[in-house]
């Protein structure tokens, strides 16, 4: 049995531009490993948090009247997959196959029945079982998947007066400190709901198809094992994440207190491309960059002390067509390696690039086949390229 929550590594630091509608992909960061021990599924009833007892701002709900509303709306997801192993014993050159189950997370987005869950919960799967509140189980099929995002949208044939969508909120006004739950599935305990604060807002993880995805809620939330899909709530009972990830340090295979969840901006924009065309396309530059600080700016006698240092690019992007300039060597500050003799990008269509975040962002408004205007700096002089954005690989 394989319960579905991804393990964070830190990432690195050197991002490959590519996104769509503020989900971000990212190369150049750390492996992405799928948490999971063998284990027997074990249903009860929730388990409450004992703390925070409830929510104590402006017109905040408590834990439970947040979770009565929310938890007919979390799924369980149970998903099947063969998987082939190579032996060759017993005269079988080909090797065998073995069935693997999966755990996971979900929740229902509207009447029709589609339920969001990630990617890497119902990846490979050849059956996916969704179950509600009242026990009852359901085939889901796959509407579309997205591992930029790691998202996954899944539907299930039921009558619409039975679904109790949830709302979705606004991602963008999180800020830290606000108080949050997450209910899920945690080692198959179904529909348990945990709370916890926003530790961290605009963090990095690493996408399963090893690119990267912005703008992520850090929480202290315990999440672990089979949480991963289901909803992080506001105090307002609004889904403002989807838990993906946590972050053990190494130490441990449970919650250390550091759990990542994918915004619900980047979601809704990702959910509504794949219930409309079954997949996302994603524009993509082609390069790794870093932003350049001040001090780096100076030490490498540059003409600016800000912007992003183009490291590498890829062969045969938009970014290699119109000529863009990767580092020449890598010089290391104080342990910190910085790429350099390669052109510095400051402004994408006119709008300032203080960061390689604020690329990522200008770039999440374009598509596929846009060309963009970069202004660079190539040693002391200012140089600007046309740009045909392609799409990510």
């Amino acid at each position: 049995m394989h319960h579905s929550l991804n393990l964070r590594s830190r990432a690195a630091g050197l991002f490959a531009v590519a996104l769509l509608g503020g989900g971000v992909a990212l190369g150049g960061a750390a492996a992405l490993g799928t948490l999971g021990e063998h284990t027997t599924v074990i249903r009860q009833d929730a388990v409450l948090s004992s703390a925070p007892v409830a929510f104590q701002q402006g017109k905040a709900m408590s834990i439970n009247e947040i979770y009565r509303a929310s938890a007919p709306a979390v799924v369980h997801i149970d998903t099947t997959s063969r998987v082939q192993q190579s032996s060759a014993f017993f005269g079988n050159p080909f090797g065998t196959s073995q069935t693997q189950r999966a755990l996971g997370s979900g929740f229902v987005i509207d009447k029709a029945g589609h339920i969001v869950t990630n990617y890497h919960v119902v990846r490979g799967a050849n059956a996916i079982q969704v179950s509600f509140s009242n026990n009852e189980r359901f085939k889901a099929t796959v509407v579309g998947v997205d591992p930029s995002t790691d998202s996954a949208v899944l539907q299930v044939q039921v009558k619409s007066r039975a679904l109790k969508p949830l709302p979705l909120g606004n991602s963008e006004s999180v800020r830290v400190g606000d108080q949050v739950i997450a209910i899920g599935n945690p080692f198959g305990l179904d529909r348990s709901v945990t709370s916890g604060i926003v530790s961290a807002v605009q963090r990095r993880i690493e996408a399963p198809n090893q690119l990267s995805i912005s703008h992520v809620i850090q929480t202290d939330a315990a999440l672990n094992h089979g949480n991963s899909g289901g909803p992080l709530l506001n105090a307002q009972g609004e889904v403002i994440g989807v838990n993906a990830q946590i972050e053990t340090g190494g130490q441990s295979q449970g919650n250390v207190g550091i759990g990542f969840a994918i915004p619900i901006n980047t979601v809704k924009d990702v959910v509504a491309e794949l219930i409309k065309n079954g997949k996302v396309q994603h524009p993509f530059l082609g390069i790794e960059g870093k932003t350049l600080q001040p001090s780096i700016g100076r030490l490498f006698h540059l003409p600016v002390t800000s912007g992003v240092l183009v490291a590498s690019v890829r062969p045969g992007t938009g970014a290699a067509k119109a000529g863009l300039k990767p580092a020449t060597n890598q010089v290391t500050v104080e342990g910190e390696s910085w790429p350099a003799g390669g052109d510095v990008i400051v402004k994408l269509d006119g709008q300032p690039v203080p960061s390689i975040d604020r690329l990522v962002d200008l770039i999440a408004t374009k598509k596929p086949g846009d060309t963009i205007k970069l202004e660079v700096f190539r040693g002391t002089s200012r140089i600007h390229l046309d740009v045909k954005l392609g799409r990510q690989p």
